[in-house]
């Protein structure tokens, strides 16, 4: 039987790949997304000449974004894809070679968070015409092998396109997993430079407009009726609310579910916000950086109900710490929740002992956030209190690694869902400000603020230059405490006596308790491009950030903080090892302490 000739078009695989991504775009509840919004790159000998190419040829149906750092693209790209939901993300171009390896971080902090990003690092040649080439790894038994296999363990997928028509199933597989709750995180397809520029007579249908739906997968009857039974016979039930909230949207189900059931609620730090902070069943955040009240009550909980967690997505994650299976979608689950337990609701008595703890907490947050003298030199809860006065309920506040994640997590009252925006998950240093490009562009008329250490600044400052350029009015708060305040407590607390982590001149003795060195990073941000405002008071720190804000261009306050802790203290137990034995004092005390908090420790089996 004979078939009438398909209708192709000739062109590169490059050309090829950027047509097929411009067309494909994402389904839920209506509501479309395209699935790859842009295109970020840095360009070198592996990639300028195909995929950068093909960008210039297609330029009007994929836009480029020029980055200054390979990891920074990334971490872009997933501020993007985490601001839109998980239902449009970016794809990153880079040369073979360090632009391939420096992309290893930022996939690995993608999939561990379940955020879409698409990886296009150029490769070897797949003839071997040119062999070995420049930056090109050689492998003496294992000929296939390239810089670009260190991101097979950190992609969700990953093909190595050693043919053009190779690509035609990679990238349907490709925007398949991007496109799926649960399996998205970074999708890698490593691209021969020469197969780059390649030509091949597509099939035209490939380039046809393709909407990917993205699922809400519906609890099965007999886990509902499980969890159901399990609920009702609680006494003392929490709910313990993560990112796959936000993703799903599910906020306004769980606060029906909760204000008809009256169980409160506490949040991981992708799940903060939730429920907005002043709702009365917002406990705040929960474990070693959570509140005093969401603490205690975990504690004493006789059932936890993980909603939009990674216990929840997969069969993989449900049945971990031998916790009942509930495999949904967060807001499907919540909804079908609501019906089977109508007129259920917790012990009154069980509701006035968490809403005192709330009471009793936001006296905390208030102690911490006031500022009694305002011309003295803020500490970094005040600071945290100053931008709390300033900012808008839609504006979004983005930090990940430090103090300031714990400090936030405990103190900062999130107004809407998306406002409170940390990446916890990789705890990556130098996250913040890339993120905050690509949170701006996802939601250009939404105010965004990357909060910012002195040692995550130093790591990666570089898209500053990409905000200045594409005219980002991205919001930069600088906080200069000599050193790595976070690790510099957790090192005196397992006996570390705060070793390598201060800013400071070596002293005499070999150790860096000297003075602080003289850095100025407000003139290196200044000279990047940035406006910047100094602030060496608390009110002068309330009139920078007001003044930040209101402005419309990129924005730098920079405050120099009291160095003394005044964050309240951990209400839950850190599992980190300490020496079991040594001959220093500091470490010997703190292995005693170590043994009394392992005795309590439990395996859930």
């Amino acid at each position: 039987m004979s078939h009438p000739s398909q209708p192709s078009i000739r062109l590169t695989t490059a050309q090829a790949l950027v047509r097929f991504l411009s067309a494909q775009y994402t389904e839920r509840d209506g509501e479309r997304h395209r699935l790859i919004a842009g295109t970020w790159g840095i360009f070198g000998h592996g990639n300028v000449a195909g995929i950068g190419q093909a960008l210039v040829e297609y330029g009007e149906l994929m836009p480029y974004h020029q980055g200054r750092n390979e990891q920074a693209m990334v971490h872009a790209a997933v501020g993007h894809a985490r601001q839109c939901d998980r239902l449009s993300a970016q794809a990153v171009t880079t040369s073979i070679g360090p632009g391939a390896t420096n992309l290893v971080t930022g996939a690995a902090l993608a999939t561990i968070n379940r955020l879409p990003v698409l990886l296009l690092p150029g490769d070897y040649f797949a003839t071997r015409a040119a062999d070995p080439l420049l930056q090109q790894l050689e492998h003496p038994v294992e000929f296939d092998v390239s810089v670009n296999d260190a991101l097979r363990p950190v992609s969700r997928y990953f093909d190595r396109i050693t043919r053009p028509e190779a690509l035609i199933p990679s990238a349907l597989n490709a925007a398949r997993v991007l496109a799926d709750p649960a399996e998205t995180g970074a999708v890698t397809l490593a691209l021969p430079q020469d197969v780059q520029a390649e030509a091949y007579d597509w099939p035209a249908e490939f380039f046809a407009e393709r909407v990917w739906p993205v699922r809400r997968p519906a609890p099965d009857p007999a886990e509902l009726t499980e969890a159901v039974r399990a609920v009702r016979a609680a006494r003392r039930p929490l709910i313990v609310a993560g990112g796959g909230v936000h993703h799903s949207r599910a906020e306004q189900a769980l606060r029906s579910l909760v204000d008809a059931t009256g169980i409160p609620v506490a949040s991981t730090q992708a799940g903060k916000g939730a429920l907005r902070w002043d709702h009365p069943q917002d406990v705040g955040g929960i474990g070693h950086t959570g509140t005093a009240v969401a603490d205690a009550l975990a504690r004493t909980a006789d059932l936890i109900i993980g909603v939009g967690t990674h216990l929840n997505i997969t069969a993989f994650d449900a049945h971990k710490l031998a916790a009942r299976t509930v495999v949904a979608d967060a807001r499907a689950a919540l909804q079908a929740l609501a019906g089977p337990l109508a007129g259920h609701r917790v012990d009154p008595s069980y509701e006035a002992e968490y809403r005192a703890g709330k009471e009793r907490w936001e006296q905390v947050v208030e102690a911490a956030y006031r500022a009694d003298d305002e011309d003295a030199v803020p500490t970094q809860t005040q600071v945290l209190g100053a931008l709390d006065a300033v900012v808008g309920d839609d504006d979004v506040v983005i930090n990940a690694a430090g103090s300031l994640p714990g400090d936030l997590h405990k103190l900062w009252r999130a107004r809407s869902p998306r406002q409170y925006h940390l990446e916890y998950g990789y705890s990556c240093m130098g996250y913040e400000i890339p993120a905050a490009v690509g949170v701006q562009q996802a939601a250009p008329d939404t105010v965004v603020w990357a909060l910012v250490g002195d040692g995550t600044y130093l790591m990666m400052p570089t898209e500053i230059v990409t905000a200045v350029q594409e005219g980002l009015p991205v919001n930069l708060v600088l906080i200069q405490n000599h050193g790595y305040a976070s690790i510099g407590g957790l090192s005196e607390a397992v006996g570390g006596e705060r070793f390598g982590t201060a800013y400071r001149y070596r002293a005499a003795d070999g150790s860096f308790t000297g003075a602080p060195l003289p850095v100025d990073l407000a003139a290196n941000a200044a000279s990047l491009g940035m406006e910047v405002l100094r602030a060496k008071t608390v009110r002068e720190l309330r009139a920078a950030l007001a003044t930040a804000r209101a402005g419309d261009r990129p924005a730098c306050v920079y405050v120099e903080t009291d160095p003394a802790p005044t964050a309240p203290p951990a209400e839950a137990w850190w599992d980190v090892p300490v020496a079991e034995t040594a001959g220093r004092p500091a470490a010997v005390r703190a292995r005693e302490e170590y043994e009394r908090q392992a005795a309590d420790r439990r395996r859930h089996l």
